[in-house]
């Protein structure tokens, strides 16, 4: 199933090279986490310049862009809107203009008490040209700056005015920082390459620029790189931390470790509580590429049952692909997954998906596999059932769109098509990253929300 995200930030310090250039090969390293638009923005002798708009890392910059931002120092964010829509003025990474210089902005996650913020700032005056809660973190830390000593006391006192899931990258003409939201929903790293300073929202961003990682950034921290010297704020620590169990299972890359914890060991170890919750009398076991994978590799070398490729993936049909109707919703699917027959033909099959959300993907995804003469389908979900939504920058939709809030197990797998259907159960998911520093947020899958948004409102 897929889900979106919302977005992915980098930045880096380097006096000695073209930091645009180096931003431009870590937002390629985190295209996964957004494919709507993207950004970079650059410090040139103090000037900060920027280029952004919508499309792929690859389509959107040249070389020739590249070598015009250069820079000393620089941002970048991919992005998929699940705040504000995928309008161009929305791309990051935002820049402003006030009276202390120049500022640019990079955001992952979601506020939940963007609404009253933005009401409470308008009847102030403010004018907001995106529809983006970024553009409000971005305005506040302005305003904050216009009262404090500095640009990252300016991020820390901001953090005491937004509520929700936020890692940020921030730039000033002389300075470089990253923070990350005390409940750190999302994740942020920092690595180092030479005398070079790097943040990443995954550590494979980092080794794809050849950095080495040092450390995730702790949930409150604000963290401040200024003519290479590196400072920490920890007035903001503290809380009991809340990381999203999805990046394990599904947003981040399987070559990246989070908070201490391998994603991809994290997808072997669902597999393998799969299996041995849900074992099954079966020929071979497939994934649904790509979050699937690793989970069927995980139930096939515990249950000894044999993995296979079961489908060759189309790496070509992007999110933005439009599908009005069903018809064209079900070719896509076609274009996006064809099985391999091989592998199918006259097998039982088990089939290892990251989740099922409304059982529309899941249902079409098994009509291949019959389609290309598997004898049974056994569909297993390498997460537990969905029965909340996200509000902190997950596209997890209402309830009343929820498959597993309307129907029973039973009933989900009669409409998807399947010979039995089963889920990671919530004890399991609480195994599968053992050697995270953090806590975890698992509330689309119990409605034990760690904040929400009244909570958010009364802050205030």
């Amino acid at each position: 199933m897929s889900y979106h995200e919302e977005c992915g930030v980098f930045g880096i310090y380097d006096k000695s090279g073209n930091c645009a250039r180096s931003t431009y090969y870590g937002l390629y390293a985190l295209q996964h986490r957004g494919q709507e638009q993207c950004g970079i923005a650059a410090v040139n002798d103090l000037e900060l310049t920027c280029y952004k708009d919508s499309g792929l890392v690859g389509d959107v910059f040249s070389e020739k862009i590249l070598d015009e931002l250069g820079g000393t120092m620089a941002i970048g964010h991919v992005r998929y809107s699940t705040t504000g829509g995928p309008r161009r003025e929305n791309a990051q990474p935002l820049t402003l203009k006030y009276v202390k210089g120049s500022l640019a902005v990079a955001h992952n996650g979601n506020l939940i008490n963007t609404k009253q913020l933005k009401l409470e700032y308008e009847y102030k005056g403010a004018i907001f040209h995106t529809t983006t809660d970024s553009e409000i973190i971005a305005y506040i830390i302005a305003q904050e700056r216009l009262r404090c000593g500095s640009v990252e006391q300016a991020v820390r006192l901001a953090m005491n005015r937004l509520y929700g899931a936020y890692s940020l990258v921030v730039m000033s003409s002389r300075k470089l920082i990253a923070a990350r939201d005390p409940w750190g929903f999302r994740p942020l790293c920092m690595g180092r390459r030479g005398d070079a300073v790097v943040f990443a929202s995954e550590s494979c961003a980092l080794d794809s620029i050849g950095a080495t990682f040092e450390r995730d950034i702790e949930p409150g921290e604000v963290v401040c790189v200024s003519d290479g010297k590196v400072t920490s704020l920890r007035d903001n620590c503290g809380r009991d931390s809340h990381l999203c169990i999805f990046e394990y299972i599904y947003f981040a890359r399987p070559d990246s470790v989070i908070d201490g914890q391998s994603v991809h060991d994290s997808r072997l170890l669902a597999g393998a509580c799969l299996a041995k919750e849900h074992p099954i009398d079966a020929d071979v076991v497939v994934g649904v590429p790509d979050s699937g994978l690793v989970a069927a590799k995980g139930y096939a070398m515990a249950s000894g049952i044999p993995y296979n490729d079961g489908f060759v993936k189309n790496r070509y049909i992007g999110r933005t692909f439009i599908k009005p109707t069903q018809a064209e919703r079900e070719m896509a699917v076609r274009l996006k997954l064809n099985p391999l027959r091989s592998t199918i033909s006259g097998k039982r099959v088990i089939l290892i998906d990251d989740s099922v959300v409304r059982g529309t993907t899941s249902g079409q995804i098994i009509k291949l596999l019959r389609d290309a003469g598997a004898k049974e389908v056994h569909m297993l979900s390498s997460a537990p059932k969905f029965i909340g939504p996200c509000y902190f920058g997950t596209d997890i939709p209402s309830k009343n769109e929820l498959f597993a809030c309307s129907h029973t197990t039973e009933e989900m797998c009669r409409i998807i098509g399947a010979d039995s259907l089963g889920f990671l159960s919530i004890e399991s998911l609480k195994k599968i990253a053992p050697n995270t520093k953090c806590g975890l947020c698992d509330a689309c899958f119990t409605e034990n929300y760690p904040i929400t948004p009244d909570e958010g409102t009364d802050q205030l």
